[in-house]
């Protein structure tokens, strides 16, 4: 007999092109539109699987799916949502569903879900939480929910994460995030920069001393280990750690215990251990400069956060945001034209959310109007890197010279066919170029930033002639 699967959506296109398509793979599907229809679908006999969405017209499907998640025997849940938050993603998680996708999904990759839940030898079940507070990750670009999706997946273990990701893309937020979410969120939560401490003192800082260690050491001190004791310890700019101390975290992640500078107890490492990093660790570890066996330590659960140029459909989401949280902290009230937004969504953020949010500080500050618009955000982005305040308009007129130079010098290039292959080799040199030179020759990272595959990339490399050493 084959499986039973649930879907509950009060979308009728998606009850339709899901049920086929599961009826394809070989299941046996039900329907249901609402949590009043599902009530009376779960009486006749319970599915293997639920797929339901969150929203219903009758309720909420993830807390009907806490419900069920609670009693004996509860069926595989599915999660769908067009809230594609983090806070959906870790509550479709704490009711013990086994995947959460969020709309627009792959049909294949919903199929592949249901194949693998019922391949699954048992299904985990986890209180719903009621907390619904405010959390610091915003967005919901695919990117974004690929992030959220890991996060929701390690809160509830102990997992070490690295996150990785250029400056100002939120690494401790999602840091932050995951200590808050987690069974340790009642703990502290002790952050060290190894880039701003000097190298003689990283180990002191990281597991204390004991008095009279070194000079000036006139009392014993408690290091971030011992601070964070309980809770999560987050390293941030771990590639900036000198090896020596490199050396000193490895033997602590293998044993699980340290010892103070200057003392001879051993302590307990009771941490979560979280690390970020704006480096490319790889080429750390070719190079020398980072030990890989602390690598492979460190990047149990990787996390790459991406950069705002790379999830432009979140720009105006992230600058409201930072606009009301200016307004809570006493600053006037603003809202954004949409010239203002189509300006910002333009820029290219090298600083990125961190850029932005300062951006939007300085506007609620500094405008005079309750609407700020387009000219005060050109004014603000002054002369930092941008794709351009006029990014159509630039790049219309930049191609029309550039025929109109042909037509002057290359007659021939207008009627021969060769046109649009020499103009669009124009525009992917410097814009190959230029982005492997932002990703340091990393060819995979810029691949991904241009939406290539590194392969593609590699063939455009060779026919055009481009060193990415640069």
């Amino acid at each position: 007999m084959s499986a039973d699967i649930l879907v509950v959506d009060d979308d009728a296109a998606i009850r339709t092109v899901v049920g086929q398509s599961l009826k394809r793979a070989g299941y046996a599907v039900r329907t249901a539109a609402s949590l009043a229809e599902l009530r009376r679908e779960l009486a006749k006999r319970r599915p293997d699987v639920l797929i339901t969405d969150v929203v219903l017209p009758d309720g909420d499907g993830i807390e009907h799916a806490a419900e069920l998640a609670a009693e004996d025997g509860p069926p595989a849940i599915i999660v769908l949502s067009a809230r594609n938050t983090l806070a959906t993603a870790v509550r479709a998680t704490e009711v013990g569903a086994y995947e959460y996708l969020p709309k627009p999904f792959d049909l294949d990759v919903l199929t592949d879900a249901v194949r693998a839940v019922l391949a699954r030898s048992a299904t985990v079940c986890v209180e719903a939480s009621e907390e619904e507070e405010r959390l610091p990750l915003i967005g919901r670009s695919p990117a974004m929910q690929e992030v959220y999706r890991i996060i929701a997946r390690v809160v509830s273990n102990d997992l070490t994460v690295l996150v990785s990701g250029e400056s100002g893309t939120g690494k401790e937020l999602v840091a932050r995030a995951i200590h808050d979410l987690g069974r340790r969120r009642l703990a502290p939560f002790v952050a060290i920069n190894m880039a701003a401490i000097p190298r003689e003192l990283i180990e002191a800082e990281l597991f204390g001393h004991e008095r009279g260690a070194f000079t000036g050491a006139a009392a014993r001190t408690a290091g971030r280990f011992e601070q964070a004791a309980g809770g999560t310890l987050f390293l941030d700019e771990i590639g900036d750690m000198p090896v020596e101390a490199q050396t000193r975290l490895l033997r602590v992640l293998q044993s699980g215990e340290f010892n103070t500078v200057g003392g001879a107890r051993a302590i307990r490492a009771d941490v979560r251990i979280v690390a970020a990093t704006n480096r490319d660790l790889q080429q750390a570890v070719a190079s020398g400069t980072f030990r890989e066996d602390l690598y492979y330590r460190l990047n149990v659960v990787p996390i790459v956060l991406p950069a705002l140029r790379e999830r432009r459909q979140d720009i105006a989401m992230l600058a409201r945001h930072f606009l009301d949280r200016a307004a809570e902290d006493g600053l006037p009230h603003k809202a954004l034209h949409d010239e203002a937004i189509d300006l910002l969504e333009a820029h290219d953020w090298p600083g990125n959310v961190r850029e932005l949010q300062n951006m939007m500080r300085r506007c609620a500050a500094l405008s005079r109007d309750a609407v700020i618009g387009a000219t005060e955000i050109r004014d603000g982005l002054g002369s930092a890197p941008r794709l351009s305040d006029t990014p159509d308009v630039a790049i219309d007129a930049a191609i029309r010279a550039r025929i109109e130079r042909f037509a002057r010098e290359d007659p021939r290039a207008l009627d021969d066919g060769s046109l649009y292959d020499r103009v669009i080799a124009e525009v992917e040199r410097p814009l190959i170029e230029a982005m492997l030179r932002r990703h340091g020759g990393n060819q995979l990272r810029a691949a991904r930033a241009m939406g290539l595959n590194r392969n593609t990339l590699r063939k455009r490399l060779d026919v055009l002639g481009i060193d990415p050493a640069g």
